[in-house]
Order: structure tokens, then C-alpha cells, then sequence
């Protein structure tokens, strides 16, 4: 079979051409497939524009949406029962757990001449099992720096480029108008409170754990990392009343309120930022920039990414790699994001964090993620990263509200736990 690259997305796709291929002739016409997905907007634009996906190959996706709590009970059901989806969406952290259940499509991938040198490498790596590829990138998210231009103006202070520069600038803005100079979660849920510190630590040239899950963050440089992180809060006195208990969704408010001057969290966060349902902030108050960077370090993001897969089980695996081609693709991606009538920020493509017209439309927002996410490290999910990660969070929240005071000994005493399992 002859492989025919895709021209142009039809209808209300636009005219911007592809990078994927599909095979001429439509071999797979009158394939059903069905896909069980995670619920997000984005996954709902591509399956709106799913017509020029059948139009083009005589294949029909029937999707199955389940919400984010009920994911990975969901996708391990289908590993352990097989109740017949060929495509799954799976998170990064249970790649590595779902081997029985992603078949390898590296080549496909390379019969298809899909071009994985336009993914990030840290979005990528996380779909390889056993160096077997399990799946292709299709959201994907980074953490920015979000800060309110007119009080750091006020104070006389450019956005910090250094994690040391968050202090000097968050007790400028807090001397100068009064308002909280960062945003913090230092709570515990899913691990909000470590996705911040993690580029402390390695900024600092730590890292979290070995490939093997043995732990590394109580070093000289996590000790170092940890308690810059907790000084914020304890000792320098930048961040939001009450942010010891702070979640994610508890920072992002107090920075939508009018509370706080700096914001790192997820890009997605951005739309909500500047709505007037339920924010007091305008765009034009709003900037955007890397996450600082530890002196003498580039600056790093944190990230996560989620994968479409093909179904170990499925009979339908050429038609899977089909669908595969056309929704990874690029130009669909691009099409998603300008789409005046979305909000959709998730970029996996090279090409397009730093396309001048995504970054037209996003303020920059894309470009400064390029940067970010060149020097992202990759945390080594096993199957035993819920666990490693409550233990860290516990670790945090206990520094953070005082209940403990040494962070050698809490780090210390986090990785014996981790170690004793």
C-alpha cells in the first residue's frame, strides 16, 4: 500500500497543511473504532473534526469519555477484562503500569513517516516501554510563570529570572501595594505541592529519584531546594495568608483575586486568569514568562503529558495507527489552538510552541514553554510513583505548616520510607 500525505484539513479544519500521512485507498473502510478517553475539551474539538478523519479514510471513532478520577480504574479494566476499545488515552505516570495493556507501534510510527523529532523530548521519552514506543503525544502541559505586570511595575521590579529573584521581587510588591508577592500550593493533593519544588530541586542539580525509584531528593542539593522552597512561606514572607494549606485551584484563586502578584502554575490555567465571571484581573495586567531558574541553572518546567495508545488486544491495529496519524498531527493541533471559538492552549508539537501565530493569539505563551521545556528532567514513573509522591507531599505539608522544623531529617526520614517498601 502506497502511504498519501494528508493535504489539508477540510471544512471548518482551514487550509494549513499536514505533516501526517494515511494510506491511499481507504483499505480500512467500514472499521469502527472505539476509544475510551479521558474527558477534556481538547479531545472534544478533534472528535468535532473527526468528519475529515472518515471522509478520508471510511473509518468511524466512536468515543467513551470518563472523568479524570475514574481514568486509571477505567484503563485497568480494559488491561485485566478487555471490553474491546482499540484506542485509550494514559497519563504519564501509568505508562509503565500499562504494559499489558499498549501494544508497541514504533513501525507504524515509521511506516506512517510520522516525524517524532517535533516532540518535545521530555513529552515523548515517557511513552516507551522496555524501549518499545507505546504511544504518540496528544496533550501535553507545561508550567509558566503568570504575573501581574502593573505591581511589579509599582514596585519597580522586572519578573524575576531566578528563584532568588522571587524573594527580592515578592518583598518589593508586598512592601510597596501590600499584596502577596507568590501564589503557593503548599497543601496536600495529588501532589500539588511538589510540582513548584520540583524545579527547585532541580535547579539546584537534584533530582527526585533513580531509574530504579530509589531516592536521590534528600541530598545536599534537596535539603537546599526544600528549604528555599518552605523559606518563602516561613521565613521571607512572599506568599498568600493561608497558603500552608493552599491547593492548586486555593493559589490560582488568590493570584484571580487580586491577591497575589506571581502565579507558576499549569498553562491551561491562563483562560481563567483574565474571565470576568470569575476573575478581577484584565489581560492587560496579566504577563507571562518562564518559571525562574536557580542561579547559574537554565530554567526548567515541570510537565504532563497524556499518550493515545493502540490496544494490545485490538483485531482493528492498522485502522488504530490510522486514526493515530491524523489526530497526532500537527496541523490539527494548530488548527485546535487558533480556533477563535476555543480556548485551547495544549501544544506537543515543536512546530507549534513556537509558531508566530499560536504565539500571536497566546501572547507569547508558547514560546516562553519552547524555552522552558528545552532542559525539562523526566521524574522515572514506575508503578510505585502514587506512593513515592504521597510520601513527598506528606513530607512538604509538614514543613510548610510547622509541624516539622528540620528538612534534612523530614527529607531523611521520606526517603526511608520510600526505601523500606
Amino acid at each position: 500500500m502506497r502511504i498519501l500525505k494528508i493535504a489539508a484539513l477540510a471544512g471548518l479544519m482551514g487550509s494549513t497543511a499536514a505533516a501526517g500521512t494515511l494510506t491511499e485507498g481507504k483499505p480500512y473502510d467500514g472499521t469502527v473504532l472505539k476509544a475510551l478517553l479521558v474527558k477534556s475539551s481538547q479531545f472534544e474539538a478533534q472528535q468535532a473534526r473527526l468528519q475529515d478523519f472518515t471522509d478520508r479514510t471510511g473509518i468511524e471513532v466512536q468515543i467513551d469519555y470518563v472523568p479524570f478520577p475514574n481514568m486509571r480504574e477505567a484503563l485497568s479494566a480494559e488491561m485485566i477484562g478487555g471490553t474491546g476499545y482499540d484506542i485509550v488515552a494514559v497519563m504519564d505516570q501509568w505508562v509503565q503500569s500499562m504494559d499489558m495493556l499498549l501494544a508497541p507501534i514504533d513501525e507504524m510510527v515509521e511506516r506512517n513517516n510520522l516525524d517524532l523529532a517535533d516532540y518535545p523530548k521530555v513529552h515523548l521519552d515517557r511513552a516507551y516501554i522496555d524501549g518499545a514506543l507505546s504511544g504518540l503525544p496528544i496533550r501535553g502541559h507545561i508550567q509558566l510563570m503568570f504575573y501581574r505586570k502593573d505591581l511589579l511595575a509599582d514596585a519597580g521590579v522586572e519578573v524575576p529570572a531566578t528563584w532568588e529573584d522571587v524573594t527580592t521581587a515578592g518583598q518589593a510588591v508586598k512592601e510597596k501595594t501590600g499584596v502577596a508577592g507568590i501564589a503557593l500550593p503548599y497543601g496536600k493533593l495529588n501532589g500539588q505541592n511538589l510540582m513548584i519544588w520540583y524545579n527547585l530541586l532541580w535547579g539546584h542539580g537534584g533530582d527526585v529519584i533513580d531509574a530504579e525509584g530509589k531516592p536521590l531528593f534528600n541530598s545536599e542539593a534537596g535539603v537546599k531546594a526544600t528549604a528555599q522552597y518552605i523559606d518563602y512561606l516561613r521565613k521571607d514572607g512572599i506568599v498568600s495568608d493561608g497558603a500552608a494549606v493552599f491547593t492548586e485551584q486555593d493559589a490560582v484563586n488568590s493570584f484571580k483575586q487580586g491577591n497575589s502578584a506571581m502565579l507558576p502554575v499549569w498553562w491551561w490555567v491562563r483562560s481563567q486568569l483574565s474571565d470576568p465571571e470569575q476573575s478581577k484581573l484584565t489581560d492587560a495586567q496579566i504577563g507571562i514568562a518562564t518559571l525562574p531558574a536557580v542561579t547559574g541553572h537554565p530554567p526548567t518546567t515541570y510537565t504532563n503529558t497524556w499518550y493515545f495508545g493502540i490496544t494490545e488486544e485490538t483485531a482493528n491495529r492498522e485502522a488504530a495507527m490510522e486514526f493515530l496519524s491524523w489526530v497526532s498531527d500537527a496541523a490539527l493541533e494548530k488548527q485546535i489552538l487558533l480556533d477563535p471559538a476555543l480556548n485551547e492552549v495544549v501544544a506537543v508539537h515543536k512546530s507549534n510552541l513556537t509558531d508566530p501565530e499560536v504565539n500571536a493569539r497566546w501572547g507569547g505563551m508558547h514560546e516562553a514553554a519552547a524555552v522552558a521545556i528545552e532542559n525539562s528532567p523526566m521524574i522515572p514513573y514506575g508503578p510505585d510513583w502514587p506512593r513515592i509522591s504521597e510520601v513527598l507531599e506528606t513530607a512538604i505539608s509538614s514543613l510548610a505548616s510547622g509541624a516539622s522544623g528540620d528538612v534534612a531529617a523530614t527529607l531523611d526520614k521520606a526517603a526511608q520510607e520510600i526505601a523500606a517498601h
